[in-house]
This record gives C-alpha cells, structure tokens and sequence, in this order.
C-alpha cells in the first residue's frame, strides 16, 4: 500500500465554486464548438444544392454565415477550449490526468482533425467564386466530415466520464474498452441531433437580414427543416441515452435532475419546436432579434441545464466510476496500475498522507482543530459544495440544514459518509479525529459566533493554497 496520496493543492472558487467556472466555460463552448459542426454539414448541404439547382445566390448566403461563423464558433470556441483544459487542470488534476492517460491518442487525432476543420471554415469562406464548383463541393464535405470527426472522437471521452460501461476496462486498462463504451453512440446521437438543431437556430441570424426575398425564404425554410430534424431526433436519442446511464446517474436524475429542471426543458423543447414550424410555415416573419432570442435560450435553457445535468449525475465521480469527484481513488483499476485511496485514509486519515497539508496541521490539537477541519472540508467536499451558507453550487451549510452543533454533523460524517451509504456522494472513511474537525468547521460555517476552540484564534487559510 502506498504511503503517501498522490493529491495535488486545492483550487476554490469562493462563493459560485470550482464546478462552476467550469460550467460556465463549457457551457458557452459547447454552444460554439456544436453550432461549428452543425454549420460545417449546414454548408456542405446547402453548397450541393446551390451547384445542383444553379442558384449562386445561395453562396452569397454562406460566405455572410461563414463570417460570422469565424467569430460566433471559432474564435468564442478557440479562447473557450483552453479555459475548459485549464480549469479542468486546477480544479481535477486527478480526472483530466486520468482521461489524458486513456484517450491520449484519441485526443491527439481529435486535434488533427481540428486543424482540418479550422482551415475548412477558412477556405468555405474565401474560396467561394474562386474556384470551380466541383472542387469548392469537395472541400465543403471534406470540411462537414473533419467537423463531425472531432465529435466522434471527443464523445468517447466524455462517456467515459460517465461510466466505462462493463468491468472489462477496469482489468484490460485499453483506450478501446473505454472508448467504446455502453453509453458511446446513444451519446453521439444526441449531440449529433443537438448540433443539427442549433445550427439551424444560429443560421436564422443572418437569414432573417437576407434581402432576396426568394433565397431568405428558401433557406429559412432549410434552416427549419434542419432544426426540426434535429429536434426530433434528439428526443429519440434523449430516450436511448437515459437508456445507457449507469445506476447513480438515474437516481439523481429521476431524483434531483428532472424535478428541477424537468418543466423549463419541456418548455423549451416545445418552444423551439413551435419556431421551427413557425419559420417553415411563414419564413419570412423570421427577424433577426427573433433568431438571436432562440439561439440565447437554447443556450441558457437547455444547454445549460443539460451541461449541469451530465456532470451532477456523474456523482460521486468524476471519471470511470473509479476516480471521485474530491480526486480521491475509490477502487483498484488493475489495468492502470491505480490502487484504492480507501485503506490508506481509513487507517492513517488525510492530514498524515497529503503531500501539501503544512507541517503544523499533520497533527490536530486543540489549537488547530478549526483550521485542520476548514482544510480537510475543502479537500472533500468543495469540488460539489460551496463553503458559504449562501453560495451558488449546493451550499454545505444549507444541505446540513444550517445546523451548528457539532456532534448532529459528526454523526451524519460517522455513519452515511463514512460508509459510503449515499449513491452519489463519496466514501470518506476518515479517522475519527479528522472527521471531528470537520464537523467543527461546518458548525461554525452556521453559528452566530464562530466557537471558541483555543486562546489564539485559528488563522484563515489562504485561497488557493492547502
């Protein structure tokens, strides 16, 4: 068994928390990088039928979308990517390091096709004119398969994050097993039909301000079919992946998930469904303000409760149902070399096997008591909570009912935590004097007066720093 846990420093955002950076940052990249791949088959699409029907008026239409394109996707998504991978990094150093030493391969290829992407929207939108129609139709599907190819490789990372799907993976340690996964292409059907869907949202932007009538109608009227198509094959694939979660995903879903947000994303789907028919049937009431409004609320209600949706039924875990969402392991994974943190924490505590805990706190005392239980609370429990009785991600003080007694936390630390008894939340087999501190410290998260435990008063610890 090893001695030491191999943990990094803590990062807390106070107040909105870790896990909402990045959700925020996911959020609006996820909108930019789907509307991306959307647009990129939206192009090829609509590229064949100008050349088929002889309409270049149609290609006036993608060279406007393509511009806009470059900013609303590729620049938004290029400045969001790297804030995903550095806040994944400081707030899950365990998660990104386990998903990049199972899909690192899968994530190199996914860049390659990126690249290809990046340069396709380039050449969609300069090229147009200036080469011959045959050509122009190649690069357009060369650039609507490069597209959908990074969704094909980046969806079998973000399955794997649910669950790998059977215990094959956890002995054979291979990116196939993990990649290809029971939850994969029920995964990729919905994000598929959600890029089709949004695409042909955004793509009413800049339809709404065409001035030939005749095009404006013809390609709204594409835009919503699009949508439409997309919209009910969402709803298939939608029934198809709940189909594939694994136990503790359905519990919060059917518990937590769906009772909260269950109503406003059935508004929402009805309301982009009533959109779509209404631009098919009538494209040219379509404005401008009326296509901004649609793509907004995708966004902010449906992309947004959706994002959070994934990433709180993943609890416990963070990633393969073996690494905890406090970075904590909680099973052997042979076929990686990773063995428990359980047995070292229950018989030796955290204070004693964390690298970055100060020396002055590897010991509780009276005197440190406080400050031992404010460290040992963010290590276990800030990556879900917010410390603050107000804060925004699920408040501890608020799930323990604002209570300021310590042995009633205690209690609840002693029994249903410390055996792992709550589907989605962690095992923390703490020793019993570490499992005091931290009910001390929560205690006093709700008290009147902080309690007075010693003739110096414990000092804060820094932000950022364990």
């Amino acid at each position: 068994m090893n001695e030491m846990l191999g943990l990094y420093p803590q990062w807390y955002v106070p107040g909105i928390g870790t896990a909402w950076v990045m959700g925020i940052i996911g959020t609006i990249h996820v909108l930019a990088s789907h509307t991306s791949v959307g647009a990129a088959w939206l192009f090829a699409l609509l590229a064949t039928k100008s050349v088929a029907e002889n309409k270049p008026e149609i290609m006036v239409y993608l060279k406007r979308y393509g511009m806009f394109l470059l900013v609303f996707s590729y620049i938004i998504g290029s400045v969001t990517g790297p804030g995903i991978w550095y806040s994944v990094t400081v707030a899950s150093p365990r998660g990104i390091s386990g998903l990049i030493h199972n899909f690192v391969w899968l994530w190199a290829s996914e860049w390659v096709f990126f690249f290809v992407e990046v340069i396709g929207v380039y050449a969609m939108v300069y090229l147009i004119g200036k080469i011959d129609n045959k050509t122009y139709l190649k690069l357009a599907w060369s650039f609507a398969v490069a597209s959908w190819a990074t969704m094909i490789l980046i969806v079998p990372i973000l399955s794997f994050m649910m669950w790998p799907g059977n215990d094959r993976w956890y002995h054979t340690g291979s990116t196939f097993d993990a990649a290809f996964n029971l939850n994969y292409f029920a995964h990729l059907g919905i994000r598929t039909a959600f890029m089709f869907a949004v695409a042909g949202a955004v793509g009413g932007i800049i339809a709404a301000t065409m001035k030939d009538r005749e095009t404006r109608i013809e390609i709204t009227r594409f835009l919503s079919k699009m949508g439409l198509a997309g919209m009910f094959l969402m709803i298939v694939m939608f029934m198809w992946y709940t189909a594939t979660l694994p136990p503790n995903a359905r519990l919060i879903m059917d518990t937590q998930m769906m009772p909260k947000y269950g109503s406003t994303l059935a508004a929402l789907l009805i309301a982009t469904l009533i959109y779509f028919g209404l631009t098919a049937w009538k494209p040219l009431q379509l404005r401008q303000g009326f296509a901004i409004a649609m793509t907004f609320a995708i966004g902010l209600f449906g992309l947004w409760p959706e994002e959070r949706s994934r990433e709180s039924m993943r609890k416990p875990y963070v990633a393969g149902q073996y690494i905890y969402s406090n970075q904590f392991f909680s099973r052997d994974v042979p076929g990686k070399g990773v063995i428990s943190d359980m047995p070292l924490i229950a018989e030796k505590g955290v204070l004693a096997t964390d690298y970055f805990i100060p020396a002055e706190l590897r010991t509780i005392t009276p005197e440190n008591q406080l400050r031992a239980g404010e460290l040992l609370t963010r290590v276990m429990c800030a990556n879900c909570h917010s410390l603050e009785p107000d804060g925004a991600l699920r408040p501890l003080p608020a799930l323990l009912g604002h209570s300021d007694e310590p042995k009633m936390i205690k209690a609840y630390l002693d029994g249903a935590l410390y055996h792992g008894m709550i589907p989605y939340m962690p095992k923390m087999p703490l020793p019993d004097d570490e499992r005091a501190a931290m009910a001390l410290y929560i205690a006093s998260l709700s008290a009147p007066q902080p309690p007075v435990i010693a003739a110096n008063p414990a000092k804060p610890i820094q932000q950022g720093v364990n």
